[in-house]
């Protein structure tokens, strides 16, 4: 079943991929895991995917492969501590990674269902955290731009695009979650 929801008047719907940017604060002791995304390229420094219903979202973070439930509409990560730890990033917007792809509508909701479920399955799992970004293909651990990428990749979509991120060779093989932006339609929150 494919859900529908707004969040900071941003429409998702199951499989959309929801991107945050460093913490507001900016404070590596208030959120010690930006510490890594100050190395992470782009504007970009995290991503999660929108499974539904209601809020429910899917994450790869410091505590692994996690389902958590977004309370209300509006992206408040310092309400989701409990469920997400210290990713405190801020909203800043959306990836459609099934837009302007010329899949008919079957073929969306297919892709929608069984990337929602691909994600669902890796939290059940409780995959741990993948520390290693270079080893993208392994699905015993994810970092949040491999899970993302390993749902999409059986269905032909490769978000590892090389959009929006350095040209350097020693890094192509890392999905880093400024190439799923740079590489989907997108809309902002700003």
């Amino acid at each position: 079943m494919i859900h529908t929801h707004t969040i900071n008047g941003l429409l998702v719907q199951t499989g959309d991929i929801m991107c945050t940017t460093s913490a507001q604060r900016g404070n590596v002791f208030v959120d010690p895991f930006c510490l890594i995304g100050m190395v992470v390229p782009g504007q970009i420094k995290h991503v999660i995917v929108y499974v539904g219903p209601g809020g429910r979202c899917v994450e790869a973070g410091p505590r692994g492969v996690i389902a958590f439930d977004l309370q209300g509409q509006t992206w408040r990560p310092e309400r989701l501590t409990g469920q997400r730890g210290k990713l405190l990033g801020a909203l800043y917007g959306i990836a459609y990674p099934l837009e302007d792809r010329g899949y008919a509508r079957r073929q969306r909701v297919t892709i929608r269902s069984q990337v929602a479920k691909y994600c669902l399955d890796q939290a059940r799992m409780r995959k741990p955290y993948n520390p290693n970004y270079f080893n993208v293909q392994t699905e015993g651990s994810f970092y949040c731009s491999q899970l993302v990428y390993k749902a999409y990749l059986p269905h032909g979509i490769d978000l590892n695009t090389e959009q929006g991120v350095p040209d350097i060779r020693a890094i192509r093989s890392v999905v880093f979650p400024q190439e799923i932006w740079s590489g989907c339609v997108h809309q902002s929150v700003f």
